[in-house]
């Protein structure tokens, strides 16, 4: 049987399964540095401390933006390969490599400010300091007053129900897309039956005009969380 040799890339398949699982594990290490984080905060530790944290995270950025490009370079020249179908098998460290390279050639220091995680780290953290009434650094600048402000105003059971339950909330996620924060069961229950019965997945809070509620933009609420459970153990130490 003629023809050009089969190249098989399934070790590579193996390779960026592993290399993705990777990147899930950064992941990981960074909410559990916001956690750390969170924690210091709550408890006024050194502001040294928390701005530790923030490096940690900058660190974990920079190995997931490194993880992202290589996968990217090798998915990138498997795909180059499958097209081609080259006669002779191709070097294929070389090629990856070379299209790495060239990622991260464009690299610059904002992306890793801009990195989910990282600015997620930053709200939080300002979030919880306005709680705590900790002053902020100086360049949070005046937002954080504002923010400070709109929390002394949510420091009310009434924001810590859930819109769809009507009942306070004890795991709160928040719609990235428009804000709003639900009890976790209750909403992924909520986006089910919706799409169960072919319908749009509006977001139960009323008044919103948010009509495209999707599982990929909840993100679990770490400073409702302790807002709440700080609220109750002041209302039980006062009974």
């Amino acid at each position: 049987m003629s023809g050009r040799p089969l190249i098989s890339l399934s070790g590579v398949d193996t390779c960026l399964t592993s290399l993705k699982t990777c990147k899930t594990y950064i992941n990981t290490g960074m909410d559990i540095t916001t956690n750390v984080a969170l924690d210091l905060v709550e408890n006024h530790n050194d502001p040294g401390e928390i701005n530790a944290m923030e490096e940690v995270m900058l660190e974990y950025a920079l190995m997931h933006r490194e993880l992202s490009h290589y996968v990217q370079a090798v998915e990138d020249t498997v795909k180059q390969i499958k097209q081609d179908k080259p006669e002779i098998i191709p070097n294929l460290r070389h090629l990856v490599m070379e299209k790495f390279r060239n990622l991260e050639s464009k690299n610059c220091s904002a992306d890793l400010q801009r990195n989910e995680k990282v600015v997620l780290f930053k709200e939080q953290i300002k979030q919880m300091k306005a709680q705590f009434g900790i002053q902020p650094d100086a360049e949070e600048g005046p937002a954080l007053e504002q923010l400070d402000e709109d929390l002394a105003v949510t420091q009310s059971q009434r924001k810590f129900i859930c819109p769809i339950t009507q009942e306070e909330m004890k795991k709160p996620v928040r719609n990235k897309i428009c804000g709003h924060t639900y009890e976790e069961e209750a909403i992924l229950e909520h986006i089910r039956r919706r799409q169960q019965h072919k319908k749009k997945v509006n977001c139960p809070q009323v008044g919103c005009n948010n009509k495209e509620v999707r599982k990929a933009d909840l993100v679990f609420d770490e400073v409702l969380k302790r807002t709440i459970d700080v609220w109750n153990k002041r209302s039980q130490s006062t009974q």
